[in-house]
């Protein structure tokens, strides 16, 4: 894992906290989202590094799915290498559920929407 800020949001982000979650990336950050504790982790230079501290945080790995925000655009994409899971019909880095989608952009929307870093 890189030295990289990773943060644990639970509530609504900080300027700070978005600021501080970008500094790997610079237009936009790395998630990892629990869709079942809806909270999510982001920053980082890999989807895995937040999804590692998710699990740490105790969260399963089979609610955990990768995403990223683009706070210039306000736009949730939903490719990440973590999505890759075969044994929950997910054979694309793509999240292919749309239930699931929907249910990761509510949880980063709620989260993230309007915060831009200081």
């Amino acid at each position: 894992m890189s030295d990289a800020v990773i943060h644990i949001v639970r509530r609504r982000a900080t300027p700070v906290m978005m600021s501080q979650m970008m500094q790997s990336l610079g237009s936009y950050v790395k998630l990892a989202v629990d869709v079942r504790r809806e909270v999510l982790a982001g920053g980082g230079e890999l989807h895995a590094d937040c999804e590692q501290v998710l699990l740490e945080d105790g969260s399963r790995q089979e609610d955990i799915w990768g995403a990223d925000w683009l706070p210039s655009s306000q736009e949730v994409q939903f490719e990440a290498l973590i999505n890759i899971r075969p044994r929950q019909n997910n054979f694309s880095m793509t999240i292919q559920d749309a239930a699931i989608r929907e249910r990761v952009e509510t949880i980063v929307r709620r989260l993230l929407e309007g915060v831009l870093p200081e």
